[in-house]
């Protein structure tokens, strides 16, 4: 039994990225499916929100089109018992935390869909006629077998592609009104290289890692020091060939809290091609060279960076305002009705070139399940 669908990467990337739109459609893709299938009551209510229902049907579709997109990355890491183990010891199953995230999503787009008006978001008649297309196309391409396992119906993907424009949407008109102005001394990040040698785990002479005494610390801090001196007077990088030491490059904001306190001070505190003393980091030594007190490139990333963090903090902030706001309830034995009861795998077609409507993906593939 063989049918199209699309592949995403892992469940967390699938449910963050949210570009699962009728406008970023590419390339076919194929399901197989060897056991199980998607034979849920749609029309029972899965959710409500301000006592209106949430049908199944679109709860379902989402979670099993999610569920194929993920199975390739993870069954590969985990085997194909992935969906029933424990992943992350916290007591609950893979399947249990997927379905969690997908209807935090649905909770997400149906909530944003009660905004609309306030910024003017609608639904073009383009934008319908391509999601009912794009709906059709998508039932048209895949067997009858593959559209039972994922639940779907003509209505249903058009109101999961509808929920998904309209999430797009929005998200855009939100963080339209993000603060774009980033001050040069917000975004300054400079360049340096350095040597870093950890201070708690060494190799013994058998190939094991073992635990520094204190008296081996000692001799280790007079070692780097020794080549710290060396480094101001032959350059870090001849000094490390010396010594027998890598030197790599990094770069810093000026509260980068992904850099070593004390070398980050020690930085912050040198001339363009000055080197640092013995620094005695957290966990490492460190000799360290200033190599651009400014690095324009490095500073411009760091800018887009701080923008599209306001926009992300924005979004989340105002649609976090809204849910505060409205009575979300989901039906959980309705909702233990949805189970991920086969696996899907992807399969490159060379041969044929068809349209994906439900999934963008680089290049064609195929889709096959197994139990």
């Amino acid at each position: 039994m063989t049918a199209h669908i699309g592949k995403r990467g892992h469940w967390e990337e699938y449910m963050n990225s949210r570009k699962i739109t009728a406008l970023l459609l590419s390339s076919a893709m194929a399901l197989s499916v060897l056991t199980g299938c998607g034979g849920v009551n749609k029309d029972k209510t899965v959710a409500t929100l301000n006592g209106e229902p949430v049908k199944l049907g679109v709860a379902n579709f989402a979670a099993r089109f999610g569920q194929a997109g993920a199975d390739d990355f993870y069954t590969a890491y985990f085997g194909k018992n992935v969906w029933t183990s424990d992943l992350y010891g916290n007591g609950t199953t893979g399947q249990d935390n997927f379905k969690d995230s997908v209807m935090d999503s649905l909770e997400d787009m149906y909530v944003l869909q009660l905004h609309m008006d306030e910024y003017n978001v609608s639904i073009t008649d383009d934008e319908k006629a391509a999601i009912t297309a794009a709906a059709a196309q998508f039932m048209e391409d895949n067997s009858k077998d593959a559209i039972n396992a994922l639940g779907a119906t003509q209505e249903i993907v058009e109101e999961y592609l509808t929920l998904e424009t309209i999430q797009s949407k929005m998200k855009a008109a939100i963080v339209a009104g993000a603060d774009t102005n980033v001050t040069d001394e917000e975004a300054k990040t400079g360049a340096y290289s350095y040597v870093g040698i950890s201070k708690t785990t060494h190799q013994d002479e058998s190939g094991n890692t073992v635990d520094y005494t204190d008296e081996e610390k000692e001799e280790l801090a007079a070692k780097v020091a020794d080549f710290a001196k060396a480094a101001k007077e032959d350059g870090l990088d001849a000094a490390a060939e010396d010594a027998g030491y890598t030197v790599s490059t990094g770069t810093f904001t000026q509260e980068d809290d992904s850099v070593d306190d004390n070398l980050l001070a020690a930085l912050k505190n040198l001339k363009e091609g000055e080197v640092t003393d013995l620094i005695d980091g957290d966990s490492s030594y460190f000799v360290a060279r200033l190599d651009k007190e400014v690095d324009e490139d490095a500073t411009e990333e760091t800018r887009q960076s701080i923008i599209e963090q306001r926009k992300d903090d924005l979004y989340d902030e105002t649609l976090d305002g809204w849910k505060e706001g409205i009575e979300w309830a989901v039906k959980e034995k309705v909702w233990d009705d949805v189970n991920f009861d086969n696996l899907f795998t992807t399969i490159k077609d060379t041969e044929t070139e068809s349209t994906c409507l439900l999934y963008t993906s680089p290049s064609p593939r195929d889709l096959s399940t197994s139990r």
